[in-house]
């Protein structure tokens, strides 16, 4: 199929369901306001799949959390193991915001697939090391974690939940082969149906007296969600939309090395970038526990909070992305240019918009995690720092999404390792014990990494060379 035949189809599909219609539009007069629409459109389906997909974890903590307290502190730990090990899997799958929408932009369809699939592939060969790890966690954990109940418990949970795991990777990759069509509802769909039974089948595999299996529902439930949310997506490709760009490749041009090779470098960017960020609030955690449970539950409040807040410029930012990466395969040079204004409009709206909510209802928010009056002062403090970090770390989440879109990620990966651990993390420590600011310390000196982040994210992105990222982007597709 020629690309002009290949193209009369798509946009068939494409008016047929109407979702992805303006993004196949190849007009030559390209409107902000459109453009700030179509991004604003486009990502709020994908919020809300991230929010019911953060769900799944958190639904598994509550439902396990109430047999006991060793069942709770074993669960959080495996949980954080889990968070860890699957911020690779979508670190790599980054890399797709940079091929699909460059390959789909320059009208190489067929191209959009093998990248799904090849990335999918590696991402899934990366995943047998990582499910070895859960496996036996309890005796790599045991050298940082001296409780062996809580290990064991911990690792019981690991070995259980790996059953979904190849399922929720080629779900990860699935939502981009979509998202690069310009088709963003489907990843929503698909956990709005999940997560009902996820509910549900906690409840009978956990608590229900027939069912109940106790600690290992838990994990089991979150393993079919997996599957089910997997299984969804791809019955969505085959039988509404999406399936035009599949292709048809054999297994050496899947399991092409050399093509690997490439890719990997922009997925372990990709995950570098998603990783720094993590662990560095891994660190405030750990440190926080230095200063009592009551800093400690304030700071599982905030970091929490966090967790939810960074959902709503990610998901803006992935739509970004996909739209930064269109333009740049079609090679429409004033389209990108105009799409960075956008980027820059919506980080500092979006800043202002989360820094206002926080620092307004810093008073508030923790009340409804927890009635404890000494945790709610200490909570209510950090929450109005954690508001004016979000004024920097909303442009920090959205410019990161542009240089994705760029296939820069190599710049934001430098960027984020020498913000959060030359800066950041080093400066929270010295303010928090050296200085005796404990857990505002820990929080500022985050704070400080995070405007630095921002501010050079920034400076990267203005002074772009457009010739050079497009001549990159034809090279990447042929």
């Amino acid at each position: 199929m020629n690309k002009a035949n290949s193209h009369k189809l798509l946009m068939k599909t494409a008016n047929s369901s109407g979702e992805n219609e303006p993004l196949l539009g190849r007009t030559n007069y390209i409107s902000a306001h459109k453009e700030l629409l179509y991004v604003l459109r486009s990502s709020i389906p994908v919020i809300v799949a991230f929010f019911l997909q953060y769900s799944i974890t958190v639904t598994s903590i509550f439902s396990v959390g109430r047999l006991g307290q060793n069942e709770l502190a074993s669960v959080s730990l495996a949980a954080i193991t889990f968070n860890v090990s699957v911020s690779v899997f979508n670190g790599m799958a980054t890399c797709l915001d940079t091929f699909c929408p460059q390959a789909f932009g320059s009208g190489n369809y067929p191209l959009v697939g093998l990248y799904f699939k090849r990335c999918s592939a590696m991402i899934l060969v990366v995943s047998i090391p990582i499910l070895v790890f859960w496996y036996y966690s309890a005796t790599v954990l045991s050298y940082v974690v001296p409780e062996k109940e809580l290990l064991l418990l911990a690792q019981t949970y690991l070995r259980c939940v790996s059953i979904g795991v190849p399922a929720y990777i080629l779900f990860e990759t699935g939502k981009r082969f979509l998202q690069a069509q310009g088709i963003y509802k489907a990843g929503q769909y698909c956990l709005i149906i999940v997560f009902p039974i996820n509910i549900l089948s906690n409840y009978l595999l956990v608590w229900s007296e027939p069912f109940g299996l106790g600690y290992i529902g838990g994990p089991i439930s979150a393993a079919l969600s997996y599957w089910l949310m997997c299984i969804f997506l791809f019955a969505y490709i085959i039988f509404i939309n999406g399936k035009k760009c599949w292709g048809e490749d054999s297994f050496k041009d899947v399991f092409n090395f050399n093509e690997w090779k490439r890719m990997a470098s922009y997925a372990m960017n990709g995950t570098a970038m998603l990783l720094s960020e993590f662990i560095a609030f891994e660190i405030l955690t750990l440190s926080a526990s230095k200063f009592g449970t009551t800093s400690l539950a304030a700071q599982s409040i905030c970091s929490t909070l966090a967790t939810l807040a960074f959902q709503v410029p990610f998901g803006v930012s992935v739509a970004l992305s996909t739209r930064i990466g269109y333009h740049v395969g079609s090679e429409n040079m004033s389209a990108v240019k105009l799409m960075n204004k956008v980027a820059y409009s919506l980080a500092l709206t979006l800043g202002v918009m989360m820094s206002s909510l926080l620092v307004c209802f810093h008073t508030r928010i923790p009340r409804i995690f927890i009635n404890d009056a000494s945790v709610v002062e200490v909570a209510s403090q950090i929450v109005k720092i954690l508001g004016v970090n979000q004024f920097f770390d909303c442009p920090n989440v959205i410019l990161a999404g542009s240089l994705r879109g760029q296939g820069r990620q190599h710049i934001g990966s430098v960027l984020n390792l020498i913000s959060y651990y030359i800066f950041a993390v080093p400066v929270a420590l010295i303010l928090a014990f050296t200085f005796s600011l404990k857990l505002q310390g820990l929080w500022i000196g985050i704070g400080i990494g995070i405007v630095i982040l921002s501010l050079c994210e920034l400076y990267f992105i203005y002074y772009s060379n457009w010739d050079q990222i497009v001549n990159d982007s034809k090279k990447r597709i042929h």
